[in-house]
């Protein structure tokens, strides 16, 4: 199966997003290690180019939910928690715990916590929506910084 990629730049700096002909694999802050060191750059791509124009809208406040088709590759209990955030609605926001009882494991706090870390599709399943039970932001992976960006832009735009 080949896997694609193209960079585009956001309000939050660069991100690569990658694809094979059937789904969206990862979006990637700069940072971060690339999904797969042979895949081929592809800026052209159909799912490439419908992810960027999805993202475009979503930081112009314009699209509140994405329709593309995912496959993150992980473990059975994190595509579990992955599927969860998906029904965080947009411009809200749930503790770890909120997620552990939605998975139906409330005392999983911390498994739930290292799976959300392990998204490998960040905005598009919305792990910035998870925050500390006493409020607080936790770990993001592209920086605190960044997940304040994407609260502060949802909360402005609901």
């Amino acid at each position: 199966m080949s896997t694609y990629y193209h960079t585009i730049n956001t309000p939050l700096g660069c991100l690569t997003l990658y694809a094979t002909d059937s789904a969206l694999t990862a979006i990637l802050y700069k940072h971060q290690t690339p999904a797969i060191e042979t895949a081929t750059y592809s800026p052209q791509h159909p799912l490439l180019a419908e992810c960027e124009l999805q993202l475009q809208q979503y930081f112009s406040g314009i699209r509140h939910q994405f329709d593309l088709p995912l496959a993150p590759q992980g473990t059975d209990f994190q595509q579990r928690v992955w599927q969860a955030l998906l029904t965080i609605p947009y411009g809200s926001h749930w503790s770890y715990q909120q997620l552990a009882i939605t998975i139906g494991n409330p005392k999983a706090c911390q498994a739930v916590g290292m799976a959300n870390s392990k998204n490998p599709l960040s905005i598009v399943i919305p792990c910035h929506r998870v925050i500390g039970k006493n409020g607080k932001l936790t770990g993001y992976a592209g920086g605190l910084d960044k997940k304040q960006t994407l609260l502060a832009l949802e909360a402005a735009n609901v």
